[in-house]
């Protein structure tokens, strides 16, 4: 996949792409990311892209001109359709649906804005979608371009050395993810479940479900209300809130 980014902050892009899962896939050439510097499409000496927003108020907008010009030098190396989007407050949030979504194409176009944010016209000529990382605010669109980079590449094939992560991760398939131990088996007093212990993988796979359902339902309910439970998971569920009735312990909390 080929991803490009239009920020002012080329450097923080790189840097920041030079360590882990992305970092390696870069190095194996199974994701490529280029930057576009909006100041490179200037013609003034100062390099100015931003100014005063129209109707007054605080802060400054990123000028048109050359915001356009770095989209289109973006979009010129970028493969056929790949999608335009523009990081914002006011976007879509964003989620593993989404990232999903991404990850089919051979190419994204990421725009990071600054200060008050893009003059609308480029928003309205050139961005097929507005994406959000939720309902707060951040300094520039770069932090959130490095948030899609890194869950669209971890949806790659070959990115992670093992498929099931992704398909196993929080939000894959509705749930948030279930509780992880690795040894020893005993820590300042807490041991790992003794159903992890015994290899028994059907016992394993109820206990995962259960405890990504519990979790679900204890800290994102909403997410259980928006896409309901299945059979089994729905089973386990009313087994775990009965559990709760009784007093009993558990480890999804």
């Amino acid at each position: 996949m080929q991803i490009e980014v239009v920020t002012l902050f080329p450097e923080m892009i790189r840097q920041a792409l030079g360590f882990g899962i992305v970092g390696r896939a870069i190095e194996r050439g199974l994701v490529q990311v280029g930057t576009e510097d909006p100041r490179a499409h200037t013609h003034d000496v100062h390099r100015t892209v931003d100014d005063r927003p129209y109707g007054g108020g605080p802060g400054m907008v990123l000028k048109p001109e050359p915001m356009a010009a770095a989209i289109d030098a973006a979009v010129a190396r970028a493969p056929r359709g790949a999608p335009k989007v523009y990081l914002s407050a006011q976007g879509e949030p964003f989620s593993q649906r989404l990232a999903h979504e991404l990850a089919a194409f051979d190419g994204l176009v990421l725009v990071a804005g600054r200060y008050e944010g893009v003059d609308e016209r480029v928003i309205a000529s050139r961005i097929d979608r507005e994406v959000s990382l939720g309902d707060f605010v951040l300094s520039g669109g770069e932090v959130p371009a490095l948030a899609v980079i890194d869950a669209v590449a971890r949806l790659l094939p070959g990115v992670l050395g093992d498929a099931r992560s992704s398909v196993e991760d929080s939000f894959s398939d509705g749930l948030l993810d279930w509780p992880h131990y690795t040894r020893p088996v005993q820590f300042e007093g807490r041991a790992v479940p003794a159903v992890l212990q015994q290899g028994n993988h059907a016992d394993i796979r109820r206990w995962r479900l259960k405890q990504a359902v519990a979790r679900t339902w204890r800290r994102r309910p909403d997410l259980i209300a928006r896409g309901g439970l299945g059979r089994e998971a729905s089973e386990l569920l009313n087994e775990f809130l009965e559990e709760e009735r009784h007093g009993q312990h558990h480890s999804a909390d």
